[in-house]
């Protein structure tokens, strides 16, 4: 018997439409509190774009615009390629979804921008240092029976948990893999940047309303790097500078094998008192 697909392959899959668009669907494997993990939604967003045959070169940033909340069901991704040179394209990618079941009126969810490129071997240097943390097997799966579904497909594993030790700051190491396993590749590694769990949840010590508004993921691993991974756990960084005026913003790092920085993300985040 062929084994199941794995669950972030079917959350990601997508039809290729007639006029060009993709279709796929909100994947309940990866629902957050109130819709569909981000990461999961930014993965979705690049990987039409990565079916585009016009595209070349591998994704060096990412942006991801939530402009509202992603519903149940279908989707449908619009993929516009703006400008294409030697080193690089310019491409945008839009969700969209009916408003309900008897209307044809569409509305927009999330609106991405994205950079490919292609990578030279020039002088490289790498400033930062990976976070000092306990081995892998050394340390428990985080498990919580009141998590969203989303912390299920991902084994985190943290020296002290952000559940029962909340820290004085917001900074969290963590170790952070698919689960079940499963290669990393472009998709898989812009998901993953979302996979921290809300900075002001770290800090006050509980759950406070909050939404993503803007995701950024800066891509420092070429194809061979993500291939060189495969499926072995990275270790994740975390941190916010800033809570004012109802939005924080917050920074994270994913590190691989060899301390290889894969990626960097950004994100601004609403939140309500």
């Amino acid at each position: 018997m062929p084994a199941a697909p794995h669950p972030f392959d079917e959350a990601i899959g997508l039809e290729a439409l007639p006029d060009g668009a993709f279709a796929g669907r909100a994947s309940p494997a990866y629902w957050n509190m109130v819709g569909p993990y981000g990461g999961i939604t930014a993965a979705q967003l690049l990987q039409a774009l990565l079916l585009r045959p016009e595209r070349h070169g591998d994704p060096v940033s990412l942006t991801v615009n939530f402009a509202g909340p992603v519903a149940e069901g279908r989707l449908q991704i619009r993929t516009q390629l703006m400008r294409s040179n030697r080193s690089t394209q310019h491409w945008t990618a839009t969700m969209v979804q009916t408003q309900d079941s008897g209307s044809d009126s569409e509305s927009v969810v999330a609106v991405a921008m994205a950079v490919f490129g292609t990578r030279r071997p020039v002088w490289s240097h790498t400033e930062a240092r990976p976070p000092s943390i306990a081995p892998h097997d050394a340390l428990p799966r985080l498990s919580h029976p009141q998590a969203p579904a989303f912390t299920r497909r991902y084994d985190l594993r943290f020296e002290r948990s952000p559940f029962e030790h909340p820290p004085a700051d917001s900074s969290s190491t963590c170790w952070i893999a698919d689960h079940p396993p499963r290669p990393l590749d472009y998709p898989a590694l812009a998901s993953a940047c979302d996979v921290f769990f809300p900075r002001i949840f770290l800090r006050r010590g509980k759950l406070v309303p909050v939404g993503t508004v803007s995701l950024n993921v800066y891509f420092h691993a070429d194809a061979a790097a993500l291939a060189e991974q495969g499926a072995t756990p990275m270790l994740g960084a975390a941190q916010c500078q800033i809570y004012e005026g109802g939005y924080f913003d917050q920074h994270g790092e994913l590190w691989g094998r060899s301390q290889r920085l894969l990626a960097t993300t950004h994100q601004i985040v609403w939140y309500r008192e």
